[in-house]
This record gives structure tokens, sequence and C-alpha cells, in this order.
């Protein structure tokens, strides 16, 4: 898979700063105006991009109450109909136009995920850099398809995806000439326990998948999001609102600016302290090797007196440049002086006879 990817103005790659998302999803409430309040704190917070949702209750599912269309999985919906939750949910189409122009406006890229058809043709006018398949979606193989013949970038969740839905999605992507592929570790669990995450099978999608990965992490705060850098994560989405307080189908597991701020914070910082894979001391380092130990006279030693450990020691401070190397102990002793040596002299060959 290609492992350069641009979305909008922004390279993602093995070596690119990680690409930060904050998910919009229905924090808005259906206010348009708390909307764009939602941009404008997510580039306050240090977000790259806001990703939207594309769909409608009917266009997503139908209005039926009949048990398959009732939500009783232990999650924060039970107890809804599908169509009640996406009612609520959704994000006004004709809102979206705009909601691109403003995010745009303010450096932040815009794409979003769509649910069907009409609304990937809907996407399609408005020139999305990137499309995003949501977990439950990873099975839609027409809609898959349609998406991979604009050759757009492609963003998976895989929060509900077995190895093989996984496998057949990105087939199909290939099969239409499209490589611009982007997995995210997910858990379809909101919010998502910590012992569920499984962080540590992002460098096996990697592998297996042979493309750049991320994480759309659910789990409360950021340490998961930071943490994921360390295994190779090149994009984190994460919900975003203004106030867990407000409400709304998803601000249970949403961070807060400050929260999102932060873990943005510390995504940089980790990405600073991971540096490089080659071992190499910094210059700083490099002064500092001059204080190791070395092999100093620690008591006076007249001319001709051999070498003990009474008056010959390994100690701080010094390498090669003040004293010989501590690997030459064993040598040294036994050896005679060639002339007076006070305590505090660097031990070095010439001064031994």
């Amino acid at each position: 898979m290609k492992k350069e990817i641009k979305i909008g103005t922004r390279i993602i790659s093995e070596t690119s700063p990680v690409f930060i998302v904050a998910e919009l999803s229905a924090n808005h409430n259906q206010d348009y105006k708390r909307a764009i309040e939602l941009l404008h704190a997510a580039k306050e917070a240090g977000a790259d991009a806001v990703k939207l949702q594309t769909y409608t209750a009917d266009t997503i599912t139908i209005d039926c109450d009949d048990p398959h269309f009732q939500i009783h999985e232990g999650t924060i919906w039970d107890g809804a109909t599908l169509y009640d939750l996406y009612q609520q949910a959704y994000t006004p189409w004709e809102w979206q136009p705009k909601l691109k122009e403003e995010a745009n406006k303010l450096g932040l890229e815009c794409f979003s995920s769509p649910f069907d058809l009409t609304s990937v043709d809907f996407l399609q006018k408005l020139d999305m850099p990137a499309y995003k398949i949501a977990s439950y979606e990873i099975n839609d193989i027409p809609m898959i398809r349609k998406i991979a013949k604009l050759h757009k970038p492609m963003i998976f969740s895989t929060g509900v995806a077995y190895p093989e839905d996984i496998a057949r999605a990105l087939s199909t992507c290939r099969e239409e000439g499209n490589e611009d592929i982007i997995l995210l570790k997910c858990v379809s669990a909101y919010p998502t326990p910590y012992e569920d995450v499984n962080l540590n099978v992002i460098p096996t999608l990697a592998k297996t998948y042979d493309c750049l990965v991320g994480i759309s992490d659910h789990t409360m705060g950021g340490i998961v999001s930071a943490g994921s850098v360390a295994l190779g994560v090149k994009m984190v989405e994460k919900h975003f609102t203004l106030r867990r307080a407000d409400g709304g189908p998803d601000s249970a597991f949403s961070m807060e600016p400050e929260e999102f701020a932060q873990m943005v914070k510390d995504i940089r910082i980790m990405e600073k302290a991971l540096g490089s894979k080659e071992y190499r001391l910094t210059p700083v380092q490099e002064l500092e090797h001059g204080g190791s130990r070395s092999l100093f006279v620690v008591k006076d030693i007249a001319p001709g007196e051999t070498l003990t450990p009474e008056n010959i020691r390994s100690i701080r401070p010094g390498n090669g440049l003040r004293g010989l190397h501590t690997m030459h102990y064993e040598e040294v002793l036994g050896k005679k002086a060639k002339a007076f040596l006070k305590k505090g002299t660097p031990l070095q060959w010439e001064l031994i006879d």
C-alpha cells in the first residue's frame, strides 16, 4: 500500500507528524451555531482536521420498531430505536458545505464519513479530500467500491471488523487502483474500557495490511492516543464536544477542548521523545561521557613503586582523555611508576614503566 497520503494540504507518511482529527459526530446537538463553535474550538485545541458524518435517519436505516431495529446491546443508547437515535445524531446536509468552508478558512482539513451511496454523491460534489469508512460499514462493498473509484484517500475504522472484512475492503480498493489507505485501530465500545483497547495490535495491522495506521480512540482521556504514537500510529481521531454536560448522543465519551489540547500536547511530546531508531549519543551525552570512569592515581606513588589496588582505582571522572580506560585495570596492576605520581593524577601509559 502507498505509504504517503495527502489529505487536503497535509501529507501523512511514516515520517510525518501525527494527523489529529476532531470527530464532531452528533455533538452539534442540532444547533448550527454550536457546530461552528466546535470548529473554532477544535482549531484552538490543536486539531489538524475535523470530521463530519453524512447520513440521515432514512439513508442509514428505516423507521421501524421491530426488535431488529431496537438498541439493546449494553450501550449508552439502549432503549432507543436506530431511527430515533439517528434522527437526533445526524448532521443536516445543508450545513456541511458551510462547515467545510469555515473549517478550511481556519486552516483545518474537513472530511466526512458517508453511510450510503447517496451520501457519497453528495460529498463528491463538496470535493471532500478524504472519506472515512465507519467500522459498521466496512462490509459495505458497493459503497467502498464507489468511493475507491474517486481515488481519494480512504480511512477505515476496524472496530467491528474481522480480518476477512479488512482484507476484502482493501482488496476492493486495490481492484479500483486506490492504495491511499489508512487503517484505524478502533474498539466499538462507547466509552472503551482500557483493558479492551489492545494497542499492541497496531504494528500487526501495519505489517499485515502494509499500510499506514492510526487510532479511532473511544477511551476517556488522552493517554491511549498519546501512547499509540509509540506504536506507529500516524492519525488520531477523537470525538470532540464543547462540554459533556451539554448532553447529546455522543457527549458522554467525547473530549472537551482543554482535554483535547492536552492530548495534542502529549502527542507532540511523544513524537519528540521517540526520536531516531539509530542508537547514538546526543551532543550533551557526548560531553557528559567525559565524566565517566577512568583510572586514576588515588595515593601518592614514589618512583619505581608498584601499582596496586590501593594506589590505582577506577573512579570518576574521565575517559581516555583523562585516565586510562578501566579495561586496562588488571593490565597495569603490578607495573611500576616511572616517576613520582601525585594523588589525583590521571594514569597514562607514559607514566608506567
